[in-house]
C-alpha cells in the first residue's frame, strides 16, 4: 500500500519559494504521484528501468532544465532543485537518470563543448530522443579519479581511446557516452570526449545483482581502440577541473533529491504512527519516543531545505563555492540515511516489506551517500577548506 504524500513544511518553506517555484515544484510533485508512485516497487523488483517515462519527463522540461536555449526550459537552479527533490522523493534512480542526462552529459556539452556540439546534441538531450552517460569513476579509480588509466591518443584526424569505466548510470541504453581520458600527447592532461555508443571497439555490460538503485541502468564500459573524429573532443576541457565541474552541479541537485527521499520516508513514518494501535490501543504516536523520532527527522529536514535553497539562491547568483555544495551534498544525503533507518524503526517489521517504500529508499541512499564523492571524501575536502592542508 502507498499513502498520499502529504506536504513537509515545518517552518514554512514555501514562503520562501516565489509563485514559479512552487509551481514547478508542484508539476513535478504531480508526475511523481501519477506515474513513478504506482510502478516504482514494481520496478525495483524487477530491476527494470521505466523507460517509457522519457517522452514525458522530457515534455516537462525535466532534461538540462537549468541550461538556457536548445530547447531546455531554462529554470533557475533553485527550480531545477526542487525537480530533483519530488523525482527523488519517487525513487534515486529516477533522479539519477534525470541528474545524469542533466548535469554529467549536457552540462559539459553545453559548457565545454563547442557550437556544433551544442547544435547537434542538446536539442535531441533536451527532448530525450537521445540518451547520455557520463565515463569518469574506473574499476579501479573511483575516490581519486586523476589516477584513470583511460588513454586517448591521436591519429590524423581522430582520436583513439582504450581504457575501461565502471558504475556508469544509463551505461547500456546510452547514445552517446561523455569519456575522460588521458591525452598522451598533452602530458597525460584529462580531456572530455564525445562518444557514440555505436563506435566499433564500444562496448556496455549492464552491472547486475545490485541491491541499490535497481530501478536504474548501471554499467561497465570497455573502450578497445575506439576510433572518433577529432571533432568528439570537448574543446573546452582540460585538466581534472572539467569533469569535477560536472560532478559539482551533480552534487547540487543531490543534495536536493536526498531531501524528498526524507520526505517520503518521514511521512510514511508519520502516517504509519498515527494509525497503528500499541498498548492502550492507542496510536503509537502518542508515545514519546516515537514523537522524538519524528521530531528528528522534520527538524533534519527542515535545516535540509534551507541549507539546499542558500546554495541555490547563491548557485542562481553566480557565486556558489564548491565545499558549500560538499556541505550540502554530505549533509543531506546521510539525513536522509539516518531518517529512513529511523523511519524503517517506527514500522517494526512492515518497514522491511515493500508494502512500504521505506526499506527501497534506505538501500538506494546506501549508493547516494557513495557515489559522485563518498560521505568521507566531501568530509576532507572541507577538512581542507576548513584548515587549508588537504588529508588526501
Amino acid at each position: 500500500m502507498g499513502f498520499p504524500f502529504q506536504n513537509v513544511d515545518l517552518i514554512r518553506f514555501d514562503s520562501l519559494l516565489s509563485e514559479d517555484e512552487r509551481l514547478v515544484r508542484n508539476t513535478a510533485r504531480q508526475f511523481v504521484e501519477d506515474t513513478i508512485v504506482p510502478i516504482i516497487e514494481d520496478c525495483f523488483r524487477e530491476g527494470r528501468f521505466p523507460r517509457e517515462l522519457v517522452p514525458q519527463m522530457a515534455e516537462l522540461g525535466f532534461f538540462g532544465a537549468n541550461i538556457e536555449g536548445y530547447g531546455c526550459a531554462g529554470m533557475s537552479n533553485v527550480e531545477y532543485g526542487l525537480v530533483m527533490q519530488e523525482l527523488e522523493r519517487g525513487d534515486s534512480g529516477i533522479r539519477s537518470f534525470v541528474s545524469v542526462q542533466s548535469a554529467l552529459v549536457m552540462y559539459p556539452i553545453h559548457t565545454f563543448g563547442s557550437d556544433e556540439q551544442k547544435n547537434k546534441w542538446l536539442p535531441e538531450l533536451a527532448a530525450g530522443r537521445k540518451l547520455g552517460c557520463f565515463g569518469l569513476t574506473e574499476p579501479g579509480f573511483g575516490s581519486n579519479p586523476g589516477g584513470m588509466t583511460t588513454r586517448a591518443v591521436r591519429d590524423g584526424d581522430s582520436w583513439i581511446l582504450t581504457g575501461e569505466k565502471m558504475w556508469i548510470t544509463s551505461g547500456t541504453i546510452a547514445d552517446v557516452a561523455i569519456i575522460w581520458a588521458k591525452v598522451t600527447d598533452e602530458d597525460d592532461r584529462v580531456r572530455g570526449f564525445l562518444v557514440e555508443t555505436d563506435r566499433a571497439g564500444f562496448r556496455a555490460d549492464e552491472v547486475h545483482g545490485k541491491w541499490s538503485l535497481r530501478a536504474s541502468v548501471t554499467a561497465g564500459l570497455s573502450l578497445q581502440e575506439v576510433r572518433i573524429p577529432a571533432s568528439n573532443l570537448l574543446p573546452g576541457t582540460g585538466g581534472l577541473k572539467s569533469p569535477l565541474m560536472c560532478l559539482n552541479q551533480a552534487r547540487y541537485g543531490i543534495s536536493w533529491g536526498a531531501i524528498g527521499a526524507a520526505m517520503a520516508v518521514y511521512d510514511t513514518a508519520r502516517q504509519y504512527a498515527g494509525m497503528r494501535k500499541q498498548f492502550r490501543n492507542e496510536p503509537i504516536a502518542s508515545h514519546q519516543l516515537i514523537q522524538e523520532k519524528l521530531v528528528w527527522m522534520l527538524s533534519e529536514i527542515s535545516k535540509a531545505q534551507l541549507l539546499s535553497l542558500h546554495a541555490g539562491r547563491l548557485k542562481d547568483a553566480g557565486t556558489l563555492s564548491h565545499e558549500i555544495i560538499s556541505l550540502a551534498k554530505r549533509n543531506n544525503v546521510w539525513m536522509a540515511l539516518e531518517s529512513a533507518r529511523i523511519a524503517r524503526q517506527i514500522l517494526g517489521a512492515n518497514g522491511i516489506t515493500e508494502d512500504y517504500p521505506i526499506m527501497r529508499h534506505m538501500m538506494n541512499l546506501e549508493s547516494v551517500i557513495t557515489y559522485e564523492g563518498t560521505h568521507d571524501v566531501h568530509g576532507l575536502i572541507l577538512g581542507q577548506h576548513i584548515t587549508g592542508i588537504p588529508a588526501f
